[in-house]
C-alpha cells in the first residue's frame, strides 16, 4: 500500500527514471532533428554530389524504410523485450548517419538515408515498449508528452542549426555531428536497458508476412506521393491503385477492426491516421497560401509553421498535467484540430487578415499536442504483454500512412485544379483537410 501511495509523487527526473528520460528523449529529438534538418542542407548536398535527379528520393527513402523498421522492431520487442530491438535500431540509424555523412556520390547518400529511416522507425517503436517496461502508467502521459515535444522542437531549431553547421563547416557534419550525439544518448539509456525489463513473450507471433506487408505499404505510400507529379488522369489512376494496395495490405499491420473504428485500441490507431492526415495535409500549403494570397516574404509565411510547432509542444506539456481521461483529452484535441483546419479553409475562401491563418494554426497545433501523447498512452494501456510492439508499431504506421496518403490526394487535387485558378486549388485541398478533421472528431468519440 505504501508503494502504491508513493507512486503518484514520482517524477520523470527522479533518480530512478532520470537517465532513461534524458536518454530516450534525446534519441527521439535527434531522429526528428535529422528528419527535418535535411530539408535545409539538401540543396548543398545535391550540388556537391551532382544529384538533383535523386533529390526527392532522398526524402522518400527514409519514410518508406521507416515503416519496415517499425514492424521489425515491434515484432522483435514483443518476443524478446525492447533491449536488443532498440540497440540494433540505434546501430542501423548510426550506420546510416555515417554512410550519408561520408557519401562520395548521391546514390551512396540515398543508401545512407535508407538506413536512417530503417533505424529511426525501429527506435520509435522500441522506445514505446521501453516506456511500458520502465515507467509506471501514471507517468506515461508525461513521457509521451516529452517525446511529442522532442519531435516538435526540431521543427523550430533544426533547419536554422543545420544551415549554420553547413555554412560554418560542411553539410557532412550535419550527419557526423548527430552521430556523436546519438552515441552519448545511447550511453544514458543503457542503465534502463540493463535494468528491470521483461524478457518479452517468446510465443509472440513471428510473421514474416507482416514484414512483406510493410514493404508493400511503404512502396504504395511512396508511389501515391509520386503520383502528384502526374496531375492528369494518369496521376489519379496511379494514386488510386497505390492507395488501394496500401489500404488492403495495411490491415495486416493494424489491430482488427481498425477501419471500423471499433471502440478502444482500433479507434485510437485510426485516430492517429485521421489526425496526422488532417494536420500535415494542411500544413504544407499554408506558406504557399500566405505567399500567393498576401504576398508575405518566405520567412514570415514560414513563421506560421513555427507557431503551430510551439502550440503543439505546449499542448503536449499541458495534457500531461490534466487530470482528465484519455478519451476526454483526445476529444478536445480533435475539436481544436478540426477548428484549425476549418479556419484555414475559411482563409482560402474569403481571404480575411493573414493573422487569421496563424490563429487557426495555433489552435490546430495545440490540438495535436493534446491528441498524440494520449493516443500513445491508450495504446500501451490496451496492450497485453507480447503485443506492445505490434500495437505501438501500428500506431506509428497509421501516422505515416495517414499523412502520406492525405498528402498524395491533396497534391493531386491542388495540381488538378490549378488550371481553373489558384482559388480553386487552395479551396479544394483545404476542404479535404477539413473533412479529415471532422472525421477525426467522429473517431475520437469512439476511443
Amino acid at each position: 500500500m505504501t508503494a502504491t501511495l508513493a507512486e503518484p509523487r514520482a517524477s520523470l527526473l527522479t533518480r530512478r527514471y532520470a537517465l532513461a528520460t534524458v536518454g530516450s528523449t534525446s534519441l527521439v529529438f535527434l531522429a526528428a532533428f535529422e528528419a527535418l534538418a535535411i530539408t535545409t542542407v539538401m540543396p548543398a548536398i545535391t550540388a556537391d554530389l551532382d544529384g538533383r535527379a535523386l533529390y526527392s528520393l532522398a526524402f522518400v527513402a527514409a519514410t518508406a524504410t521507416g515503416v519496415v523498421g517499425m514492424v521489425v522492431a515491434g515484432a522483435w520487442a514483443d518476443r524478446r523485450g525492447p533491449r536488443w530491438a532498440l540497440l540494433t535500431a540505434i546501430a542501423v540509424f548510426a550506420l546510416g548517419l555515417a554512410v550519408a555523412g561520408t557519401a562520395p556520390t548521391m546514390p551512396v547518400f540515398v543508401a545512407g538515408r535508407l538506413l536512417q529511416g530503417l533505424g529511426a522507425g525501429g527506435i520509435t517503436v522500441a522506445l514505446y515498449v521501453l516506456v511500458a517496461a520502465v515507467y509506471p502508467a501514471d507517468l506515461h502521459p508525461r513521457i509521451f508528452g516529452l517525446f511529442a515535444a522532442a519531435w516538435v522542437v526540431p521543427s523550430m531549431v533544426g533547419p536554422f542549426v543545420a544551415g549554420l553547421v553547413a555554412d560554418a563547416w560542411s553539410w557532412h557534419w550535419v550527419f557526423l555531428g548527430v552521430l556523436v550525439l546519438v552515441g552519448a544518448a545511447t550511453l544514458l539509456t543503457l542503465p534502463a536497458l540493463r535494468g528491470a525489463l521483461p524478457g518479452g513473450d517468446p510465443g509472440a507471433a513471428r510473421d514474416g508476412r507482416r514484414i512483406a506487408a510493410a514493404a508493400v505499404v511503404a512502396g504504395g505510400a511512396v508511389t501515391a506521393g509520386l503520383a502528384s507529379d502526374l496531375p492528369d488522369a494518369r496521376g489519379w489512376l496511379l494514386a488510386a491503385v497505390a492507395i488501394a494496395a496500401v489500404v488492403v495490405t495495411v490491415r495486416r499491420l493494424l489491430p482488427p477492426d481498425t477501419f471500423r473504428a471499433r471502440p478502444g485500441l482500433p479507434a485510437a490507431v485510426l485516430l492517429s491516421a485521421a489526425a496526422g492526415g488532417t494536420f500535415f495535409s494542411t500544413e504544407v500549403y499554408l506558406p504557399l497560401l500566405l505567399h500567393d494570397r498576401y504576398g508575405l516574404p518566405s520567412w514570415l509565411s514560414g513563421f506560421t509553421l513555427t507557431v503551430g510547432a510551439i502550440s503543439w509542444a505546449t499542448g503536449s506539456h499541458v495534457q500531461g498535467r490534466l487530470g482528465w481521461t484519455d478519451a476526454a483529452v483526445m476529444r478536445l484535441g480533435t475539436l481544436f484540430l478540426a477548428a484549425g483546419a476549418a479556419a484555414e479553409l475559411l482563409t482560402a475562401l474569403f481571404t480575411p487578415h493573414w493573422l487569421f491563418v496563424g490563429a487557426g494554426w495555433l489552435l490546430a497545433g495545440g490540438g495535436m499536442g493534446l491528441i498524440y501523447p494520449r493516443v500513445s498512452t491508450l495504446v500501451l494501456a490496451a496492450s497485453a504483454p507480447g503485443t506492445q510492439g505490434f500495437n505501438t508499431a501500428a500506431k506509428s504506421i497509421a501516422d505515416v500512412v495517414g499523412g502520406s496518403l492525405a498528402l498524395a490526394v491533396t497534391g493531386l487535387i491542388f495540381q488538378s485544379l490549378a488550371g481553373i485558378g489558384a482559388w480553386w486549388s487552395f479551396a479544394g485541398t483545404l476542404a479535404l483537410s477539413t473533412l479529415l478533421g471532422g472525421a477525426a472528431v467522429v473517431v475520437a468519440r469512439r476511443v
